[in-house]
């Protein structure tokens, strides 16, 4: 690790993602270019500027707001250096020493996209598209925006440096709103904020720190080597260290992100206020839930609703305190309500949000048992795997589209709960129930050693991430569709998504199967 730098906290204040302008807009479809490049920003009062990676020069990257049912093309532009300036392990697959530094691809996260604009990890390219991953299909992505009004974000997820390249700043929201959601009255405009979360260490001279190894005196490593899920001494919130926000005392809307690469965040304010959550992955909830605090794994979202009415004059904080955690990342951000009211509240907390189609159980076509276990690799490093196969092995998930299905993911993997990402489609979660590790690793029998637990409060909507804790089985139902293709799903702690822990999807129409 890196000698430790004390940065004062709460010195600088929150900035807000700029929002992104269509190059052209006619009737229903809107066009953008977005490029990406390195650049230095300043992250903190007392940091000389950091050398970052970003979409459009900017960390984060600038906001997309979008209408459902519009359609977008985005044209993705490489601008990044051959090389990269983070330590690229080239014993990963798809990570080659033969292969290009400076290559990316977008993934649009939540999105319900067609398989030629989802952001295969092996569609990867290079500045001008001079060199192109074997699944690359086009230069420009297009986006049907099908989902509800929801909270979307957009990130790297170029096969092998996944880690590195979001690490290095590629990731942004991507807003889609509807009528529905307009109707709500919630709060909006300045009083509706986009809250993308991240932890990162720092060399003394501002620099980004990412560990080159995790063990300096094993000879037998490579260097560099992958570490395990690393979790860095310092949050940052929407590209500050520690920031602080200036409110009225009123009511705010939230969309919180936890863009890790693998750290778990349990967010909660120090005055003990309550959260009132609208909204998680996929959407709106059905009803509002009123909740003290909520955990949230690498890529989750949560909408929520915070009245800083009863707090003027106040300042509150808010906290991270998940168990784990090391004193220095406690902290996560301030509210400083000092402003005064500019005009009375009007904005509603509603009780009832809007409907879900709710998938029940006995719709599912097929119900799928699925592993996350633990190996090792060649050179001895931990080894995460899903359903104990690699990625280059031959596809075992092939759906038929419009099917529902139900996965059982089961968690033999001594540690921090997986959040496990599904591309494509939105799910739901049934439930979770404990099992007999010992007896299912001796003879494959899944034994339950209690009752099925429902999800949690803030996890009751529509939802493509899920936290999947050791000793547990956690089932989730999800229609697979509309569109066919090639997709993935993975672990998002970004570290395993690059050694291994991604695995590809086929969603096919049935008369082509019975074609090949």
């Amino acid at each position: 690790m890196p000698e430790k730098i004390e940065l004062q906290k709460f010195v600088d204040e929150l900035p807000i993602p700029n929002i992104l302008s269509p190059k052209r807009q006619v009737n229903n479809n809107s066009y953008y270019e977005v490029t990406m490049k390195e650049f230095s920003q300043k992250l903190h009062r007392d940091l000389e500027p950091t050398r970052l990676w970003g979409y459009d020069g900017t960390f984060p990257g600038p906001t997309f707001e979008v209408m459902e049912n519009e359609t977008v093309f985005v044209k993705w532009i490489n601008d990044l250096p051959n090389k990269h300036f983070l330590p690229v392990d080239t014993t990963i697959h798809g990570s080659e020493i033969t292969l290009p530094e400076g290559r990316s691809v977008v993934h649009l996260h939540g999105g319900r996209t067609p398989a030629h604009s989802d952001g295969y990890p092996e569609a990867w390219f290079t500045r001008n598209f001079e060199q192109t991953g074997p699944l690359f299909e086009r230069e420009i992505y297009s986006y049907p925006n099908i989902e509800r009004a929801t909270t979307l974000w957009y990130h790297d997820h170029t096969v092998g440096i996944t880690r590195l390249n979001v690490y290095a700043g590629l990731a942004g929201f991507y807003l889609i709103r509807d009528m529905h959601e307009q109707s709500l009255n919630l709060p909006k405009g300045n009083y509706e904020i986009p809250l993308l979360i991240v932890d990162r260490s720092f060399n003394p001279d501002g620099s980004l720190y990412y560990p080159s190894t995790s063990d300096p005196n094993n000879k037998s490593l490579p260097h560099p080597s992958l570490v395990p899920p690393f979790d860095a001494d310092t949050i940052l919130v929407n590209g500050k260290v520690y920031p602080f926000l200036k409110v009225e005392p009123r009511k705010y809307r939230f969309r919180f992100l936890n863009a890790s690469n693998s750290r778990i965040l349990t967010l909660k304010m120090d005055s003990g206020q309550p959260f009132y959550q609208i909204g998680t992955d996929g959407g709106l909830l059905d009803r509002t839930v009123k909740i003290n605090e909520f955990i949230m794994g690498s890529a989750e979202r949560v909408d929520v609703i915070i009245d800083f009415s009863q707090y003027y004059g106040q300042t509150v904080t808010l906290k991270n305190v998940t168990k784990s955690t090391s004193p220095e990342t406690t902290d996560v951000m301030q509210f400083r309500v000092t402003v005064p009211l500019k005009s009375p509240d009007s904005s509603s907390l509603p009780y009832y949000l809007g409907d879900i189609n709710r998938l029940p159980r006995s719709m599912a076509k097929r119900t799928r048992d699925l592993t996350l276990v633990r190996t090792k690799d060649q050179y001895g490093r931990s080894l995460n795997l899903l359903d104990g196969k690699m990625w280059m092995d031959r596809i075992s998930e092939r759906i038929e589209v419009n099917t529902i299905e139900i996965w059982r993911i089961i968690n033999l993997v001594d540690d921090d709960p997986h959040p496990i990402h599904i591309h494509l489609v939105d799910f739901q979660i049934l439930d979770r129930q404990p099992f007999d590790v010992s007896q299912y690793q001796k003879n494959g029998k899944l034994v339950f050693t209690g009752p099925p637990t429902p999800p949690n409060p803030y996890e009751v909507g529509l939802k493509d991430t899920v936290q999947t804790p050791f000793g547990y089985v956690t089932s989730i139902i999800a229609r697979f569709g509309p569109f066919t293709g090639r997709y993935v799903w993975h672990c998002h702690m970004l570290e395993h998504e690059d050694l291994e822990m991604m695995r590809p999807i086929e969603v096919f129409k049935a008369q082509d199967w019975r074609k090949k």
